[in-house]
């Protein structure tokens, strides 16, 4: 088996280009961390503002680290505006810039944005000026105001969508040195831009799982108003491509590819490792092999707690000694958070001024959970009493009438989850059945108190053989 290897009009924006006496350096200071909220960090010794211009250049390899917690703001982002390569690494907090341009000035010079969590919002954000800029998306969210541009002038530029969303004003590929390659990211535009990205698409600069799986592609069917690009990929892969699941035996399914004669077996090669080098260079595939020319689709597997793990499929259908390479999976193995569901949503009414009632809610997990309910909001302090509060359904009084928000929050001793319930209060049933929102009147309630009876028959009898209509054939409206 081989290595796993991974004409437009140019709109090209102004760069605006700072030298590096106007720009705050980030250098990582020997010694100390590597975090953007370290002010030694910084050549000026002082953390970047929104007016200051940032420029993150030296030495080769350096990395500039974002976290949660951190709020970070500048006013134009450059990464590897000298020959060097440098990092921007974005799993967490938020970055706030005017503009963004990975890979700048030195055609040497290779600027990487890896962005796993947090948020990232800018105006345009270049990848590769006249440097090589990269992008390796697995999380988080970016928000351009403005367009995202591959390359900026002359340089070359790479997308990898490999999870989290971007959301742009327009994409423009300005050559064929501008490609992006989707997995399990989406790409969200402004407006209708479906018959450019298809043309990208066309061109081969916009990829599925490195053009092993479909891309799907929309205007105003999953998000209304705006263009949608994803992947979907082939084999439909168990568990899905980027997912998370609990730790120890995992299966490992697929949906085997159409034999080249119909009824005949398809064999597959199974490769599975927690080192995605193995898997990419492909030097030791002994090493990672679980399965060989096997007429199977699934096949079961150890993992550990806090570990990612890579697998690939790859099937003969026509030859024995020309299988059809599948892409690369991954998902990721961890105590999964209880998933928690307070419960439907209640409306009821008083009863000799209080309401008691038993909570309906269901805690999933695979550990025992601590469960804690609590009162969010109500009307009068006071008014909720929750009884055996530690239970999955309590029980619980109410005394006023008005809205009351319910939390229900489980922990496994590592993660928590919660949802809440709101219960509406009313002063009596007709009220409570008044507020759903599926609710018709009873033709001939009269009084509107949710019943027909006597009092709508008097009502009937008192107006009977009334007469409202106009007399007067052209009726004056004054």
């Amino acid at each position: 088996m081989f290595k796993k290897m991974t004409c437009l009009v140019s709109l090209v924006l102004p760069l605006v280009m700072l030298n590096s006496a106007s720009a705050l350096i980030f250098w990582d200071a020997e010694g100390f961390d590597d975090l953007w909220s370290t002010a030694v960090n910084w050549d000026t010794n002082t953390i970047p503002t929104r007016t200051d211009p940032v420029s993150i250049d030296y030495p080769d390899n350096m990395h500039c680290q974002i976290k949660d917690g951190i709020t970070a703001l500048c006013e134009t982002l450059r990464v590897a505006n000298s020959g060097s390569t440098t990092n921007l690494d974005i799993s967490g907090g938020s970055l706030t810039a005017s503009g963004a341009y990975i890979g700048v000035d030195e055609p040497t010079g290779h600027g990487i944005l890896n962005m796993s969590g947090g948020v990232f919002s800018t105006g345009s954000l270049q990848l590769g000026w006249s440097a090589t800029g990269t992008l390796n998306m697995t999380g988080g969210t970016i928000n351009l105001s403005d367009n995202l541009q591959v390359p900026g002038l002359n340089g070359t530029g790479t997308v990898n969508l490999l999870g989290g969303t971007i959301n742009a004003s327009e994409l423009q590929l300005t050559s064929a040195s501008g490609t992006m390659n989707i997995t399990t990211g989406v790409l969200v535009l402004e407006g209708d831009d479906t018959a450019t990205v298809q043309t990208y698409i066309d061109d081969g600069w916009i990829t599925a799982y490195k053009g092993q799986s479909r891309l799907n592609l929309d205007y105003n069917v999953t998000n209304p108003g705006k263009t949608t690009l994803s992947a979907t990929a082939l084999l439909n892969p168990v568990p899905a491509d980027g997912a998370t699941v609990a730790p120890g035996e995992v299966v490992l399914s697929w949906t085997s590819l159409d034999p080249c004669v119909p009824g005949q077996p398809v064999q597959v090669d199974v490769y599975f490792t927690d080192d995605l080098k193995l898997l990419e260079e492909f030097t030791d595939p002994a090493a990672i092999t679980i399965v060989s020319k096997q007429n199977v689709t699934s096949i079961a597997v150890q993992t550990e707690s806090k570990k990612q793990y890579y697998w690939a499929v790859d099937t003969y259908v026509g030859s024995d000694a020309d299988p059809v390479y599948g892409p690369i999976f991954s998902f990721s193995v961890d105590n999964i958070p209880p998933r928690v569901n307070a419960g439907a949503d209640i409306a009821t009414w008083l009863q000799d001024g209080t309401r008691t009632g038993d909570l309906d809610a269901t805690v999933t997990d695979e550990e025992d959970c601590f469960l804690m309910w609590s009162v969010v909001s109500e009307p009068n302090e006071g008014t909720a009493v929750i009884e055996n509060g530690n239970s999955e359904d309590p029980n619980v009084t109410l005394s006023a009438v008005g809205e009351y928000v319910l939390q229900l929050l489980a922990f496994d001793g590592e993660y928590r989850g919660s949802d809440t319930v709101t219960i509406n209060v009313y002063n009596d049933s007709c009220q409570a059945a008044q507020s759903l929102p599926d609710y018709v009147p009873i033709l001939g309630d009269l009084n509107g108190d949710c019943k027909v009876d006597d009092a709508d028959l008097a009502l009937l009898e008192e107006n009977w053989l009334k007469d409202n209509s106009l007399t007067d054939d052209w009726h004056k409206i004054e």
